[in-house]
């Protein structure tokens, strides 16, 4: 099985968000000529017809050799209902098969849950053989719940151990901030996860949240999430490249 991270530092991850495979490759070249350590590629940015193995085993070629971080989320091109959540995680079958390094579970895939991660058993269950199946085919998972409010550092470490639990190989949430001190809080909560976890994670916020998307990686976190280019569409709160290396030629 390939290994999405490195342990001596913590990864720069670029998110690519293109509409078309060309748009992909442009962005992945652009970010590896920036520094990239990584690329984060979102494909339910692109067409029905460009969601492919073929296509997709084109655009991991491009990454030469770097890592691959790939989600599969219900947006875009992806608008399904909770009873399409089946096809979704064939799908993800199909990306591990054309050879990401880490795919995306979300943490309420076949049942969908106000904090993105289900309770149901038979979810879990299906959750946990869908792992299995994705490790077969020489990928590794990161588990995500983008619960999308704040939230006491607690209830953040109860998800992250059930993401751990189901097999996820890396621990992904993402809160909120809606003040000052609620960013400095989940700074906190970072820390949190470092001591008490025992597995690699990603905490990142909404809101109120710069501080925290450049410095999360010295509190613990895997890797940054950052884009090449605000173009429109990246994420806004996804700090350039540039930034990121800014911060890690001068923050030891």
């Amino acid at each position: 099985m390939g290994k999405f991270l490195r342990y001596d530092r913590p990864m720069i991850t670029s998110m690519v968000q293109g509409t078309t495979p060309e748009r992909v490759i442009e962005l992945i070249k652009k970010s590896d000529a920036l520094g990239a350590d990584a690329f984060g590629i979102q494909t339910c940015k692109l067409e029905e017809k460009d969601r492919n193995i073929e296509t997709y085993r084109r655009i991991f070629a491009a990454a030469e050799g770097k890592p691959t971080y790939v989600t599969n989320y219900r947006k875009g091109e992806n608008r399904h209902t909770s009873l399409d959540d089946e096809k979704i995680g064939e799908h993800i079958i199909d990306i591990a098969r054309a050879g990401a390094t880490l795919v995306d579970v979300m943490g309420d895939l076949y049942d969908r849950h106000p904090d993105e991660l289900t309770t149901d058993p038979a979810a879990i269950d299906k959750q946990k053989r869908l792992i299995e199946r994705i490790h077969a085919e020489g990928a590794e998972v990161l588990m995500s719940s983008h619960t999308m409010k704040y939230m006491e550092a607690d209830r953040v470490l109860e998800i992250a151990m059930a993401q751990k639990e189901r097999g996820a190989d890396i621990i992904k949430i993402v809160t909120y901030a809606n003040s000052e001190e609620e960013q400095l809080e989940n700074l906190k909560t970072s820390l949190v996860l470092e001591r008490e976890l025992g597995a690699p994670f990603l905490l990142l916020a909404g809101g109120e949240c710069n501080i925290h998307r450049r410095l999360g990686p010295m509190f613990g976190a895997s890797m940054w999430l950052c884009v090449a280019e605000h173009d429109e569409h990246a994420t806004p709160v996804q700090p350039l490249i540039s930034q990121v290396k800014a911060i890690c030629e001068n923050i030891k």
